[in-house]
């Protein structure tokens, strides 16, 4: 990982017969346990350790990263039994190393090279840290951004292709389906950050936000709206034209119609593939003069 080591905690250790074993790593005190500590005293320690070092949660910090490297290395020792009574004897050093005393000598003892993470303490912890598995060295993915936007009533209704200008400058071409709604967001894929490591760049994440209409109210797929109709025409029949989210169109009002009659205009509610919803109006009666003397004359006769 291109890691600077940093100075390490040094103690001596001492085999049973009380003569020196070792300059080393004191990994007790880089855990910051005891040496009386337990098995499950001493995973804890390590846990709160990487959760608060690892390398993913702190990209940029190198001092993060080697007391990682550090705790993970000593986790790898003091983890388990076998190690870590050769570690308490003397047989080995803070880096797993044989150092002669005990009853192993020369090159061989631990069968594994200093600080590997092999074994499965160390790929369970991270397993229950960050949900899944020990993560495999290699390029990783850049990071998400994420914007809000803000659409149109009409477009959430029948969907849409808009150019979007980010942040950053870039223009986006954002496809909007119908029925989306305040809350839901779009993923596009690699308009995010670059990876640091030669990964794939992130995502572009966009939370929507539906503008309200003054002339339409959105219930499920359906759409409701309010029509003014001309005494006149309420009265002896005739057209309107209404306005939809997919243009205007031309409504005819039944002889006799009512303020408070629902007119059901079939598809021209959100365009759902497949589903599309409907568009209610609901009329509203209005006398388009007052003063019109032949409408006063007709209600007092």
């Amino acid at each position: 990982m291109g890691f600077h080591s940093g100075v390490s905690s040094l103690s001596v250790h001492r085999n049973e017969s009380g003569t020196h074993a070792a300059m080393s790593k004191d990994l007790y005190k880089i855990l910051g346990v005891s040496r009386t500590a337990g098995a499950d005293e001493i995973r804890r320690a390590y846990k709160r350790k990487a959760k608060d070092s690892h390398p993913d949660l702190h990209p940029d910090d190198a001092q993060k990263a080697e007391t990682f490297k550090s705790a993970s290395a000593a986790y790898e020792i003091l983890g388990d039994e076998q190690k870590r009574g050769q570690y308490d004897r003397g047989e080995i050093d803070g880096d797993g190393n044989p150092t002669g005393f005990g009853g192993h000598h020369g090159f061989g003892g631990t069968g594994q090279t200093a600080g590997g993470f092999q074994g499965d303490p160390f790929e369970e912890i991270l397993s229950g840290m960050f949900g899944g598995g020990r993560r495999r060295p290699g390029p990783r993915k850049g990071s998400d951004i994420r914007y809000r936007v803000e659409i149109s009533f009409e477009d959430a209704v029948t969907g849409a292709r808009r150019e979007m200008t980010v942040a950053d400058g870039r223009a986006l071409n954002v496809s909007i389906p119908a029925g989306i709604e305040t809350g839901q967001t779009l993923r596009l894929k690699s308009q995010g950050n670059s990876s640091r490591s030669g990964g794939p760049p992130g995502d572009a994440l966009l939370e929507i936000i539906v503008r309200k209409s003054n002339i339409w109210t959105r219930d499920g797929n359906d759409i409701r709206m309010t029509v003014p109709v001309p005494l006149k025409t309420a009265i002896l029949g005739g057209q309107v034209e209404v306005n939809t989210p997919m243009g205007p169109i031309t409504l005819k009002i039944p002889e006799g119609s009512n303020s408070g009659a629902v007119l059901r205009l079939r598809s021209k509610g959100v365009q759902m593939p497949g589903k599309a919803g409907h568009l209610y109006a609901r009329l509203e009666v209005q006398i388009e003069d007052p003063r019109d003397s032949g409408l006063r004359d007709w209600a007092k006769g």
